[in-house]
């Protein structure tokens, strides 16, 4: 061996150099990283960009070669990252003051953008942790807490994260979502003096619709009074006789059904009351 080694040891340490050499030139990307190629602190080219309409296997994902110690690889995550916003209070249009904890999620598509503008994905997530905050304040600023708890909730979703998405497209990233895990009332006196607030406001607008349903009732009670009125009037326009012999019945079935008992009335027989069983009337 000592023999060999002196012999062919030049031929051994060029080879040895020759395959250091052959490997450091040669990157691994994984299918689920993103690589940056900087060459002179400069980012010069990408490996396996992410784009939606490429399929896995053909990203360009694997082994990829590059210059040694001239070039420089940094991967970039190319799977969905979440964001967590720390549980903030907000205050809502109807002064109550919320504490509300966020989280977005979101994909880098522009990694060079990324790397030249935030460094790392951390910084990423530090660059975009106050601006999600501040959309967050600015949008539930405009709205109520009711309309946190019914579907108007997910417009103001859709707006926080095109809003966020708007600003972190200047690091490369793309927001894909946006959710508020909780939105709750401090505890203690706000909580109570909010609740109390509500009960208030609900037997108000309780009130109201009473009120609303009691004119209503009087509204068509009056107009069902006139429509009978009109109605009694074209029947006595028609046959006014008839009609004066109609009523006369029902005033005396009225008059003699008065109690269960027995029951005396005592009319002169000329009375005008009695004009229908006069003489002449049929």
């Amino acid at each position: 061996m000592d023999q060999v080694w002196h012999r062919y040891r030049f031929a051994i340490i060029a080879a040895v150099v020759l395959v250091i050499a052959a490997l450091s030139s040669l990157v691994i990307v994984p299918e689920t990283q993103q690589a940056v190629v900087i060459r002179t602190g400069e980012p010069v080219r990408t490996i396996n960009r992410f784009r939606p309409d490429v399929p896995y296997g053909e990203t360009g994902a694997g082994m990829v070669a590059r210059i040694p110690i001239l070039e420089q690889v940094q991967f970039v995550d190319r799977r969905v990252l979440d964001l967590d916003m720390e549980r903030q209070q907000v205050l809502s249009s109807d002064q109550q003051r919320l504490q509300v904890d966020a989280y977005a999620r979101f994909r880098i598509i522009d990694p060079i953008a990324m790397v030249e503008n935030a460094g790392t994905e951390e910084n990423l997530r530090t660059q975009l942790s106050p601006i999600l905050t501040s959309v967050l304040r600015q949008e539930l600023g405009r709205r109520s807490f009711a309309s946190l708890l019914t579907p108007e909730r997910g417009d103001a979703m859709t707006n926080i994260r095109v809003a966020l998405d708007r600003q972190a497209r200047q690091y490369g990233a793309q927001v894909i979502d946006v959710r508020i895990k909780r939105a709750d009332l401090p505890d203690g006196t706000p909580l109570q003096a909010a609740f109390t607030r509500m009960e208030t406001d609900r037997e108000q607008e309780a009130a109201s619709i009473r009120a609303a349903g009691q004119r209503d009732a009087q509204i068509i009670r009056a107009e069902a009074e006139a429509t009978a009125a009109r109605t009694y009037a074209d029947a006595y326009g028609k046959d006014p006789e008839f009609y004066d012999f109609f009523r006369a019945m029902q005033s005396y079935r009225r008059t003699f059904e008065m109690g269960e008992g027995e029951s005396n009335i005592v009319l002169s027989p000329d009375n005008d009351y009695m004009r229908q069983f006069q003489n002449g009337n049929q």
